[in-house]
């Protein structure tokens, strides 16, 4: 929805629904200055007990040819800076997925693969649930990058160097199928 009025003090002026006790931050190709407003006004009207959610930190999502767009995480980082407090973040590499998914099924990490391209959030997200982990170079992450990982003396860094990696998933195939 438009801002309801040419000046700031009209902005504030829009109702909210009372029911509001949350505010979700996922990727929105329509995201606005007015929807950052409103989800301000929510997170102040509710306190503490508006809860901030963010599906994830993505900072950029690659395309084909490596082109890139603004991820999720540049949106959530947007209305975290106006509220002025965190966003609790559902999605990798927070463990919360995980353990919603290993609570509803049979689950054990000792057989159980984390396959991703990022580092950041797919191989740390494996690598803090106790998963082998996986990395195709497909995606934003380079070798390099892991390597630098892999030689630092930095424990948050050696959290993020996969057990394994593959230029890309196709690569699989021929190991699957023996």
């Amino acid at each position: 929805a438009a801002l309801p009025g040419p000046a700031p003090a009209d902005w504030v002026q829009a109702p909210l629904d009372p029911a509001v006790r949350a505010v979700l931050v996922g990727f929105d190709e329509h995201f606005s200055y007015a929807k950052l407003c409103q989800a301000l006004r929510y997170l102040v009207r509710g306190g503490p007990d508006c809860l901030l959610v963010g599906t994830n930190r993505d900072h950029r999502l690659p395309l084909e040819g490596g082109a890139a767009i603004p991820g999720t995480g540049c949106l959530v980082k947007a209305v975290e800076t106006a509220a002025q407090r965190e966003a609790f973040i559902v999605g990798k590499p927070n463990r919360f997925m995980f353990d919603c998914v290993a609570s509803e099924f049979d689950v054990d990490p000792k057989r159980t693969i984390m396959v991703g391209d990022r580092l950041d959030t797919d191989i740390l997200m494996g690598n803090n649930c106790h998963l082998t982990t996986l990395l195709t170079l497909t995606g934003v992450t380079t070798l390099d990058e892991v390597r630098g990982h892999m030689d630092s003396d930095c424990p948050a860094r050696n959290s993020l160097v996969p057990d394994y990696y593959v230029d890309s998933i196709a690569d699989l195939l021929q190991v699957l199928g023996e």
